[in-house]
């Protein structure tokens, strides 16, 4: 009996395999982060006040949906636009459930620590997180920067956003357990 070698597919460029690749450990990266990040809101207020559970699920769906939608339009799954409309939409709405929604009536009743640890934090999700939809448009609708320099960004920006994070988590702790 003679055996056939098996079929070979053909394999993507070098350069390809390695950009989708950075994609996939980075959104692997933010699926473990992100949702953490955001429930932070919930946990700080939790452990100092009554805070119904729904701001929770607010904060981990809405970050699962920014990142799901932005993989399924980096990766291609999805067209790029779309995707970046409802990624962008399930941020916005984190935002406000923070500034204006059920985050920021419960955060008004807490200790001076608490809120601006919280504040701290909702500057570093507007301001420093806008890195990232800056860069989809850059990178993924106009084309304007390569993927390497995005990954440097996107790299910088997590650094940069992840340590201020820890900080701000550490000042609050510090500071509340002096005022107790």
């Amino acid at each position: 009996m003679i055996r056939r070698p098996p079929r070979s597919t053909p394999k993507p460029s070098s350069a390809a395999s390695d950009v989708y690749k950075r994609q996939v450990f980075r959104y692997i990266d933010w699926l473990l982060t992100v949702p953490l990040q955001m429930v932070e809101f919930y946990l700080i207020l939790a452990a100092v006040t009554a805070v119904a559970g729904s701001l929770f699920w607010q904060l981990l769906l809405g970050s699962l949906v920014m990142l799901i939608f932005g993989f399924m339009g980096e990766a291609g799954i999805m067209a790029a636009m779309p995707a970046f409309v409802i990624g962008m939409a399930a941020w916005l709405y984190m935002i406000y459930v923070l500034y204006m929604g059920a985050g920021k009536s419960v955060v008004s009743t807490t200790s001076a620590s608490v809120q601006t640890a919280y504040n701290s934090l909702l500057l570093i999700i507007v301001v420093g997180w806008s890195i990232y939809p800056l860069g989809y448009v850059f990178g993924y609708l106009m084309g304007a920067v390569d993927a390497s320099t995005l990954n440097l960004i996107y790299n910088l920006a997590d650094f940069v956003n992840k340590i201020l994070f820890g900080l701000v988590i550490w000042k609050a702790a510090v500071d509340d357990k002096q005022t107790a």
